[in-house]
């Protein structure tokens, strides 16, 4: 395995006179001899939709003569696929000449014929595969085909052709995710993100996502060999003795700091060979006094040589993160002309509502980005980075402030709008409030976007050539509470427990309720539990909460006896429910077998994380947070989501609309509005002048790039997240939107609000094509 040597830092917080030196020297360096392979092999990248995303550069941009600004309003549904279950699925479905590949069927693997809709063949019951999309690659003579994803913290391969798996692949068909973390895998309660990669060349690329909880498992970048599984390279996120970066932690910080993961999208500079990866937050998000310094690369977005790992630069967004704003939107490769330069660039879009760009060869700001002082910190033990890098001249896409001017004209009613008032008024007035204030242990803070607005995976799109960057973002103020105090080794309790088969509902609301919802409808960050006695077995339920799964926690602090209590108290029968196959021709089932088996987990102690390693001196305590304030994005004046157009040859917006139209605000009276929480939507763009969005109010839209105007919109069975897919066969063009998610509108389900509607119909994959001729 080779590892990155880490010779080579730009960008971040102390960078100067010889960063910039390095960085002439390695744009010669890579315009001479960077483009080693076959650039033919990626001419197609905006013609096929065969990668997540659409190509390695994920542009989700299509090179297209089929559909226009004036054909587009003819579109109609060509065909539909009943997902058969209730799931929400958020899946990104690929196109491989005539196969289309959709997760559907309790979380199986389907082949379809993506002119009709008809199945293939069935991978039934992939439970625990990353949720939003696969990979595929195939052999230069094409009799290797294989689809590559992740299941249960496996790396995993099927054969396209079959849907088997390939068991030559890793070890008996898996690779454990867990290995090769620098610490002991039975401690790493996961570590698979719900993103599937990106397929370069022979290597898949993985981030990953190990929680947010301390202690937890570092977020090194890895990259495997698609044939064999063997782990190829691994680029360290948190440094080590030796390595760049070191210094921007604690000695010895490597030994228990965790996170500074890629959850999101990584884009590919395939003529290159170069990863633009955005890294996440360190663990703990909220909270960091065991991490004290820049914390080097968190919140970065890192340039690798895509076939060693090598780091070629970074830029660090974010120092130091209390804030939980992590990258995690696909950077974008576009080519501008600025003051008679013209510069292949990278942009990258923030939960800060910031857009980032920067020469994607150099690492150099395309425009100044300012370190301005922040305010400082009150916590016990924390010391806040001192200042934070803001642009200059990109403006931002997202309200990065609110005030009483800003309170909603809907959605409330006189007495709440006063005392929301009453507030914000404290709020400001104590200076509370703001992009990068801490938040406190004394009281509550405001933040917007918010920890979960501005733009997120998905979100960013562009017309690589012409210099265009499209962002869907949302405004979603986050209240947040004050930081709770807890003793580092807290001490039992001698009070008399409770019988665990009598504590379901209180289990619930302690553990599960913040990210599914009081109702167990579910919320923008974490999935519907209604029926999931009919898609988890005790076991599997066992599985799921004592180990995680995904971006969800694991809660090996519960004991076996709670689990299933709380099982019980959402409709579960303490026998576990029977799992049958699906409809069709099902020709395997959950993956290859070596990724069934149950692996121990000893971690323990849940948000706070296992005890210290020897000889760390720990924090006296460590500071959690209860929530992150998300149950009143509709306090806030519309509009709540919005789709935006940058011309980044001038670094200027274009035109910036809202995205979908709220139910309830409309019926007051309201246009315009976007749709509040409505954070998994994504584009496509076209060569013809199309943009188009999915959005929360269970539409697909087609706009003109050029100005920003509604050229079509189709409502959808029911609610839609993830992204949509184009693809044409025989010079007829496709468009494919999953469609499986409950729609919500105004208030989200709060007190006096419509709440979840549910599906109206099954849901659904649906694909848009134009009138056949008679």
């Amino acid at each position: 395995m080779r590892r990155s040597p880490h010779t080579l830092r730009l960008g971040g917080p102390t960078g100067g006179l010889a960063s910039a030196l390095c960085a002439l020297l390695l744009a010669g360096c890579l315009d001479a001899e960077s483009r080693p392979g076959d650039p033919a092999a990626y001419a197609d990248q905006h013609r096929t939709w065969e990668d997540y995303g659409g190509g390695p550069d994920m542009s989700r941009f299509v090179e297209t003569s089929a559909l226009t600004p004036e054909t587009v309003g003819d579109l109609e549904v060509a065909w539909s696929y009943q997902t058969g279950d209730e799931n929400v699925y958020q899946f990104n479905p690929l196109v491989v000449d005539t196969t289309m590949y959709v997760l559907a069927k309790d979380n199986s693997l389907v082949a379809l014929d993506a002119r009709t809709g008809e199945e293939i063949w069935i991978h039934a019951h992939l439970r625990g595969i990353a949720r939003r999309g696969i990979n595929y690659w195939e052999s230069a003579d094409g009799t290797d085909r294989r689809l590559l994803f992740q299941m249960n913290d496996y790396l995993q391969a099927i054969d396209a052709t079959t849907g088997q798996s390939i068991l030559s692949f890793g070890t008996d068909g898996v690779v454990d995710l867990k290995e090769g973390l620098d610490r002991d895998p039975t401690t790493i309660s996961r570590v698979q993100s719900g993103t599937p990669g990106k397929v370069f060349e022979n290597l898949i690329l993985l981030g990953s996502s190990p929680g947010e909880s301390y202690l937890s498992a570092p977020g090194h970048i890895r990259a495997y060999d698609v044939v064999t599984g063997e782990r190829v390279w691994t680029f360290r996120t948190i440094p080590q003795p030796g390595d760049v970066g070191y210094d921007t932690w604690p000695e010895d910080a490597y030994r228990y700091a965790g996170g500074v993961n890629t959850w999101g999208e990584i884009s590919v500079d395939a003529e290159r060979g170069i990863a633009f990866v955005p890294t996440g937050s360190p663990t703990y998000d909220y909270y960091g006094a065991d991490r004290h310094g820049a914390n080097l690369f968190g919140n970065s977005l890192l340039a690798l040589d895509a076939r060693t790992g090598e780091r070629l630069w970074h830029f660090q967004l974010v120092h130091h993160d209390l804030w939980d704003y992590d990258p995690a939107a696909a950077p974008q490769l576009v080519t501008i002309r600025n003051d008679g330069r013209e510069i292949d660039a990278v942009a990258v879009a923030g939960k800060t509502g910031f857009l980032y760009v920067f020469d994607r060869v150099t690492g150099e700001p395309v425009w100044p980005i300012e370190e301005r002082p922040v305010p400082p910190s009150d916590v016990p033990g924390e010391q806040a980075w001192p200042t934070q890098p803001f642009p200059t001249v990109v403006p931002p896409f997202a309200r990065q402030s609110m005030g009483v001017s800003d309170l909603s004209p809907y959605l409330m009613d006189d007495a709440e709008r006063a005392r929301w008032t009453a507030k914000l008024d404290s709020l400001e007035r104590d200076g509370r409030m703001g992009l990068f204030t801490p938040l406190s242990h004394q009281y509550e803070t405001l933040a917007l976007p918010g920890a979960v607005g501005g733009a997120s995976w998905g979100n960013t799109a562009a017309n690589p050539e012409a210099g265009t960057v499209y962002v869907i973002s949302i405004d979603w103020p986050s209240f947040y509470p004050k930081l709770e105090r807890q003793e580092a080794e807290p001490e039992a309790s001698s009070a008399r427990p409770v019988p665990a088969r009598w504590r379901g509902p209180e289990l619930f609301a302690t553990n599960c309720q913040a990210c599914h919802g009081a109702d167990q409808a579910g919320t923008p960050v974490g999935p519907s539990l209604l029926g999931v006695e009919r898609r988890l077995g005790l076991a599997d339920f066992q599985q799921v909460v004592r180990a995680g799964r995904g971006e969800m926690p694991a809660f090996g602090h519960l004991s076996e006896e709670e689990v299933t209590a709380l099982y019980q108290f959402l409709g579960g029968s303490r026998d576990g429910a029977v799992v049958r196959p699906p409809e069709g021709n099902v020709v395997a089932t959950g993956g290859a077998p070596a990724g069934l088996a149950a692996r121990p987990v000893s971690r323990a102690g849940g948000r706070l994380g296992p005890p210290y390693p020897e000889g760390i001196e720990a924090p006296a305590a460590r500071y959690t947070i209860g929530g992150w304030g998300l149950g009143h994005a509709y306090v806030l004046a519309p509009p709540w989501a919005t789709l935006t157009a940058y011309d980044l040859n001038t670094g200027t917006i274009t035109w910036q609309r809202a995205l979908g139209l709220d139910r309830d605000a409309a019926a007051e009276g309201a246009t315009d509005t976007g749709v509040p929480q409505a954070q998994r939507n994504g584009m496509i763009v076209t060569s013809t002048g199309v943009v188009f969005a999915t959005a929360k109010d269970g539409r697909v839209y087609a706009f003109s790039a050029e100005t920003g105007d509604e050229l079509w919109s189709a409502a959808l069975p029911t609610g839609t997240e993830g992204m949509p897919t184009y693809y044409e066969i025989d010079g007829r063009p496709y468009l494919a939107v999953v469609a499986t998610t409950p729609l919500q509108f105004g208030r989200e389900g709060s007190e006096g609000g419509s709440g979840p509607t549910g599906p109206s119909a099954p849901g659904s994959y649906v694909v848009f094509s134009l009138p056949t001729a008679p």
